[in-house]
């Protein structure tokens, strides 16, 4: 059986590299970490996981569920205050969907159609 220890990146595929890291660096605020790599892309620091985005001409379309963003392959990260978070998309013009679950959570789309769920910790 493999051991494993823990979760170490993801990446994310994105098209234009300035709008993504608009969306992942200025809007979620997420801290930039150096990277040593010869192709274009932009690592943040999230605690002990690095989130890699990697420049793709074409990043492929995973939407599967149009209806219930929550129900497609997402990203998730967890926030200190969902209102805040409403209140900073709101006033970024970017739309969301609640978690139909009831909990403290939303579902984001960032510029390429990756979909972010933030949940209140």
């Amino acid at each position: 059986m493999i051991q494993v220890i823990r979760p170490l990146h993801v990446a994310v595929l994105v098209s234009d590299l300035a709008k993504a890291e608009a969306f992942y660096g200025d809007l979620l605020g997420l801290p930039q970490v150096e990277r040593s790599l010869n192709f274009s892309g932009t690592w943040y620091q999230v605690g002990e996981v690095q989130i890699h985005l990697i420049l793709a001409e074409t990043p492929p379309s995973t939407l599967v569920n149009p209806q219930k963003w929550g129900r497609n392959p997402h990203l998730v990260l967890a926030i200190a205050d969902l209102q805040t978070a409403q209140s900073a998309l709101n006033a970024a013009g970017l739309p969301y969907q609640l978690s139909a679950s009831g909990r403290a959570a939303l579902f984001v789309r960032d510029p390429d159609g990756n979909i972010v769920e933030l949940s209140q910790a």
